[in-house]
């Protein structure tokens, strides 16, 4: 399903259980466009306790009160208000101790808001007071510590929310909030994500599940487990599931059926986002059937909803929507009714008919009435996106005035907030109706504003509302090809191209930070600079062509396209993947290969505008990036045969560090034998030692391949290539992307944390990832994301793997030959790649494209 813009916040878990005191846990950033995790998960997600309530008035505890109720039914505007109140009430009594927890709680409900220049000043008065009150209790200075740090990872300042976390963990173990220490460590996990420290968190992730199993059955230890499965889903960790199980049990066995529902409904996601429907529609009408609440009960019948609609599922949708608008109609205005009733027509908006569901008109009814009831109870964030979504409505009916002044209204509501998420959906929107009214000017700015938002939001935590998020696929990649689309068309200027040029890399930065749910790239330098002898090539797929941009140093950029339905370049790329197989029909694939040449090559070698190039720098697009630019033909040579290959996620890399051919240091690793239900690789152990004696190497086969080893031999030693044979597999799927060691799978987020892992000197950054005996997952066209994103954090200068699996022999005979050319004086790795290559070409029986296409150089060709 879909994933974060940004990466995913987790649970800000604070489960105190108190006499007076009420759960509170802050939902995950991420969660559905259409369906927020559990909104307000309502066994976690009430209002904070109300400490000492002998010292106060009763007036005052009603304020308190009254704040707590507000917030728990979502009205965040008036609990607000409440609170400033109380605070004020407290001030004139002298009561510095009740003050600070109001300005507590207060933050927590600005934070919600998105007001985070208010929050932080409330909780900073909040602990300033708390340090000059009469002595607090440990569980006050936990709760409020646990405000600070949700409020400084939220805003992007992750080491300081881990050590504040770790002063809340000391002061829940000293109140003896058993679960409170829990939950600040699951959040010290996350802070640790954050912060690039990945092993480390999944390391303090299973002590946890370890204390929580030997935990006595109780309900906060059905909590725990559940609140600990969501963080290991977060981080991709496949043990989250079996962590829901074991809640589940547990609250079976103590019969705790008032947690039922939300861990019906957490499984539910997780199965969901496993690509496992029809589990995750069981687990849903569980969570449904469990419910104690009618919110748990209306989450899981939206969950169900969007997920039938999802997968098409159409005639068991339709009953259930007509249940789900009657029961939404009726609710009260509340934040958690709000972003019901948006997240329900946003799931039908993305139906191409969503008339054919539920007439438009009753839709956009429900949209005006939740624009009017968000105006009522102050909350402007539901109001632009209620908006937004009441304009796509209009856009259905072609009713194009009324559309234009619903998403200007979204668009203006969202500069106000300076709410990026919100700004860059509506922008896109105003600029698509200006689009269709022939206002290119207008429709450009629109769009630019709505990319520029979307680039705002990599660096800003804070900005992507934890009740919405946006699809990639839906709601990122398109609005990057529409402005390309716009700027390419009729004749386009240098200005014009140049701006097309920095969109495609932005995109790709996009998809990279959407693939590892965080930034990625942090240090940038452009490629074109770097090499005079390299050529840039930028195709990308538009519905309605295939265009292309040359660059090269020192010149104008170029710009060629082949006017073809986008469905039909896809196909032909796809019909290529299939004839590489050698049993394939040999003459189809030379017509397909020449083809796709004469799409991305010939226009550009008519012209001679490779004169002087030596190496061909692919930045390239969605299909296109599955398929071997070394392959294609002109009839006569294939391209590895003229030029050097290289590929790149864009023109940002780091410097550039030529290898002294006569200094390599390497780290071999890799794994021959069957182990852990993979087959065995014959050919690894003599391509690692015929390696290892062409260049000074140190050696990890089989038993000694672990991540332990290979991480001591990376931190200890000065290597400038990391050479591993082994199982591996790049997914679009964070989930599905691994390295497998002796002693497990070690993930892609983990692999590049291990890598980089150099005492933080970028001078000694590894110059060449090598991971010869990966397989690529064929004809997933964002696969090949795992492997430029590994390059990019591991801090890698290079990376050379394969895009399908390839016969281990072949593999040894092209490895040791481009070790031996790398030795070479002054010859680059993307040339004693080619040189590799072109003799499996001409001298062994691996001449067929299958066999040596397959290894692509991602990065620095230097």
């Amino acid at each position: 399903m879909a994933f974060g813009i940004k990466q995913g916040r987790w649970l800000y878990v604070s489960l105190s259980i108190l006499s007076l005191c009420f759960t509170f846990t802050i939902t995950p950033v991420k969660a559905s466009l259409l369906l927020s995790e559990t909104l307000r998960e309502q066994e976690a997600a009430s209002a904070p306790p109300i400490t000492n309530p002998t010292l106060v008035s009763s007036q005052l505890i009603n304020w308190l009160e009254q704040g707590r109720n507000l917030y728990q039914a979502g009205r965040f505007s008036e609990a607000i208000r409440a609170w400033q109140t109380a605070a004020k009430q407290y001030q004139k009594q002298g009561d510095r101790l009740n003050e600070a927890l109001s300005l507590s709680y207060l933050s927590l409900a600005q934070q919600e808001l998105n007001q985070w220049e208010a929050a932080g000043k409330s909780i900073e008065q909040s602990v300033k007071l708390l340090q000059t009150a009469k002595p607090a209790d440990a569980i006050t200075w936990a709760q409020i510590l646990n405000t600070r740090a949700n409020l400084e990872l939220r805003t992007g300042k992750a080491g300081t929310a881990l050590e504040t976390w770790q002063q809340a963990q000391k002061y829940y173990e000293q109140a003896g909030d058993t679960m409170g220490s829990l939950g600040s460590q699951i959040n010290q996990a996350q802070a640790l994500q954050s912060l690039g420290f990945y092993r480390r968190s999944r390391q303090q992730l299973e002590e946890l599940t370890q204390k929580l199993a030997a935990m006595p059955d109780s309900e906060v230890k059905v909590s725990g487990l559940r609140s600990l499965g969501l963080a290991l889903h977060a981080i991709g960790d496949g043990k989250s599931q079996q962590v829901l199980e074991q809640s589940l049990a547990t609250a079976n066995t103590i019969a705790a059926k008032t947690q039922l529902s939300s861990i019906f409904s957490t499984l539910g996601k997780v199965a969901s986002d496993s690509i496992d429907p029809e589990a995750a529609l069981n687990y849903f009408e569980d969570a449904e059937t469990t419910a104690t609440n009618p919110n748990e009960a209306l989450q899981a019948r939206l969950a169900r909803f969007k997920l039938l609609v999802d997968y098409d599922k159409l005639e068991y949708a339709i009953p259930l929507a007509s249940q789900l608008r009657q029961q939404l109609e009726k609710l009260p205005p509340s934040h958690t009714s709000l972003y019901a009733a948006i997240n329900f027509v946003a799931t039908l908006n993305r139906l191409e008919k969503p008339g054919q569901v539920l007439p438009i008109k009753d839709l956009a009814q429900l949209m005006a009435v939740t624009v009017k009831s968000a105006q009522q109870i102050e909350d402007a964030i539901a109001e632009a996106y209620a908006l937004y979504q009441w304009g796509q409505l209009y856009r259905r009916t072609q009713q194009w005035s009324q559309a234009k002044e619903l998403a200007q209204k979204s668009l203006n509501i969202a500069r106000q907030l300076q709410a990026d998420d919100i700004i860059a959906q509506s922008a896109w929107q105003v600029g698509q109706l200006y689009k269709q009214q022939g206002d290119r000017p207008k429709a450009i700015s629109a769009y630019t504003e709505a990319v520029k938002s979307l680039k705002a939001l990599r660096s800003d935590l804070a900005a992507v509302n934890p009740d919405m998020q946006f699809s990639f696929r839906e709601s990122v990649e398109p609005v990057y090809r529409e402005l390309v689309g716009l700027l390419l068309d009729e004749q386009p200027n240098q200005a014009a191209l140049m701006q097309a040029r920095e969109l495609i890399e932005s995109l790709q930065i996009a998809e990279l930070d959407n693939f590892f749910r965080e930034a990625c790239l942090d240090k940038a330098q452009q490629i074109d600079k770097v090499d005079p002898t390299a050529t840039v090539i930028y195709p990308i797929i538009l519905p309605d062509r295939l265009a292309v941009i040359l660059s090269k140093t020192g010149e104008p950029l170029r710009y060629y396209a082949t006017r073809k339905p986008q469905a039909e370049i896809e196909q032909t790329l796809n019909n290529l993947l299939v004839a590489l197989n050698p049993v394939s029909d040999s003459q189809e694939r030379e017509q397909l290969t020449q083809q796709i040449y004469d799409w991305l090559i010939r226009p550009a070698e008519q012209e001679q505008l490779f004169k002087d190039t030596k190496t061909l720098v692919f930045i390239l697009d969605g299909k296109l990036r599955n398929i071997p630019m070394s392959a294609l033909s002109d009839g006569k040579q294939y391209l590895i045969e003229k030029y050097a290959i290289a590929l790149s996620p864009g023109l940002q890399l780091m410097p550039a560090h030529s290898l002294q051919q006569n200094k390599i240091n390497a780290i071999v690793g890799g794994i021959s034998q069957s182990h852990a239900g993979f087959a065995a690789l014959p050919a690894v152990e003599s391509e690692v030692k015929q390696i290892s004696q062409t260049v000074p190497s140190d050696l990890l086969l089989n038993q000694k391949f672990t991540s332990q080893a290979l991480a001591d031999r990376v931190k200890s030693s000065r290597v400038d290539v990391v050479h591993l044979a082994t199982h591996g597999q790049f997914s679009s799927r964070l989930e599905d992307t691994f390295l497998l060691t002796w002693d497990g799978q070690v993930n892609v987020k983990e692999l590049s944390e291990l890598l980089k892992n150099r005492g933080g000197n970028s001078s000694k950054a590894i110059e060449l990832l090598v991971l010869s005996a990966c397989d690529t997952a064929t004809g997933d066209d964002r696969a090949v994301l795992g492997l430029a994103g590994l390059a990019i954090k591991s801090g890698a200068r290079s990376t050379i793997a394969t895009l399908w699996p390839v016969k281990d022999k072949a593999a040894q005979m092209l490895m040791t030959h481009f070790y031996e050319q790398l030795r070479q004086p002054k010859i680059t790795k993307a040339e004693a790649l080619r040189q590799a290559q072109i003799n499996l070409i001409r001298q062994t029986d691996f001449r067929d494209p299958f066999f040596w296409s397959a290894f692509v150089l991602v990065g620095n060709w230097l």
